[in-house]
């Protein structure tokens, strides 16, 4: 079955595919996190679909303290009719460093073999796109609607979301009654993971390494640190999660700074580490048992002191009665526009998703992109987007959208 939005996204998707382009072409590495300017862009260009586009920019102040040089948040207001529910669309605009070895420019938006190559070309720039040609679809549609859709395109999702969905809800700009947030088109994610992040750093004494011991060193401290936070994954490998998709817990030391010179004693080691959390455990036991385990290992370590900062807390997120609809539909016409089975699944990632359903606010994940993240390379080098996925997802959310948004005869 062929539906209106499918035919005005098929007339209007080589202007999709340069939106996406645009997007791609303006560097959001964050960090550094100067993510006004890609904002200011997007509006742009949202504009120029016929779209009015509110800029709300996070506070200069607020943004440093995040670690951020300047984010801009951006909210699109569809209504189509009076009553109805309000249905929001997440997807975050910036992006981790592109990194080394690129075999295609991480900025020049190229298309290869029906591949769009990029940074941020799958995550999620993507849904920028998706979400944003979906309204615009159903916008053209002629079909008896009611209610209201939002686009919230955000720029804080790598530093955790607070000052991107987590500003939006609290300043109370927003209050949507469902909302659908940056995922991939073969399933419908409906939990996920959450994360700690820690900066341990250890104090040593620095001393010239011709007489090391007139000093106390750090990096041997951290050496053992190491040893009992990676011993750890053992443990973690045997708490199960009974979400699919989802399988343990686990801890990784993602960076290492520390020591002065090749024959300096290292006074100071710091190390930053992040400590997946499945949806069945509890945030605040995780962060005493990792905070434990840490100040247990450093006591056997004498003279050193350690200092422990968390940089964030970012909560799991569980499937919540009231997304029931969305899933369904999403669900539906997924199989219908990609002719297989679209299932429910949870992802070892976290998402600014549950920034939505700590507020009490029921979500979901679907968007375009394989079926896993490894395909797309996201996050890594020469991530990339199947163009046709591109098109097929904002299918999906269009149908799916029109479906929750349908006027029912005596309604």
């Amino acid at each position: 079955m062929t539906f209106p939005t499918d035919t005005w996204i098929d007339a209007h998707f080589d202007e999709q595919v340069r939106f996406l382009q645009d997007l791609v072409r303006i560097p959001t590495d964050t960090p550094p996190g100067n993510n006004a300017p890609h904002a200011e862009r997007t509006a742009e260009l949202l504009t120029q679909m016929g779209f009015k586009v509110e800029q709300h920019a996070v506070p200069a102040p607020v943004v440093k303290r995040g670690g951020l040089q300047s984010i801009t948040n951006l909210i699109v207001r569809q209504r189509f009719g009076t009553y109805g529910p309000k249905i929001a669309l997440n997807a975050h605009g910036d992006v981790v460093p592109p990194g080394e070895g690129w075999t295609h420019d991480p900025y020049g938006a190229e298309i290869v073999d029906g591949k769009l190559y990029g940074r941020a070309a799958a995550v999620s720039k993507s849904d920028f796109a998706t979400y944003a040609f979906a309204v615009q679809a159903l916008k053209n549609s002629g079909l008896p609607l009611r209610g209201a859709v939002e686009l919230h395109f955000t720029y804080d999702e790598e530093f955790g979301g607070e000052l991107g969905p987590g500003w939006l809800l609290r300043q109370g700009v927003t209050r949507p009654d469902l909302v659908l947030a940056a995922g991939f088109s073969y399933q419908v994610v409906t939990a996920h993971n959450g994360c700690l992040q820690l900066e341990v750093t250890l104090h040593g004494q620095a001393s010239h390494a011709a007489y090391p011991e007139t000093g106390v060193d750090a990096l041997q401290a951290a050496n053992q640190l190491l040893t009992a936070l990676y011993a750890h994954n053992d443990v973690l490998k045997t708490r199960r999660s009974d979400v699919p998709g989802i399988t343990h817990p686990y801890l990784n030391v993602g960076r290492i700074d520390g020591g002065t010179n090749t024959n300096v004693v290292p006074g100071k080691v710091v190390l930053k580490l992040d400590r997946r959390m499945i949806p069945e455990e509890q945030p605040a036991v995780v962060e005493a048992e990792v905070r434990a385990l840490i100040e247990g290992a450093v006591a056997r370590c004498p003279s050193i002191r350690v200092d422990i900062k968390r940089l964030l807390l970012a909560q799991p997120m569980k499937p919540m009665a009231g997304a029931e609809r969305l899933v369904a539909a999403l669900r539906k016409h997924g199989e219908a526009v990609f002719g297989e089975p679209i299932p429910t699944s949870g992802t070892p990632l976290y998402t600014d998703a549950r920034l939505y359903t700590a507020m009490g606010i029921p979500a979901a994940l679907y968007g375009a992109g394989p079926r896993t993240v490894l395909e797309s390379n996201a996050k890594r080098a020469d991530e990339h987007l199947v163009l046709a996925d591109l098109k097929r997802a904002t299918q999906v959310v269009a149908r799916a959208l029109a479906e929750l948004l349908e006027r029912r005869s005596g309604a």
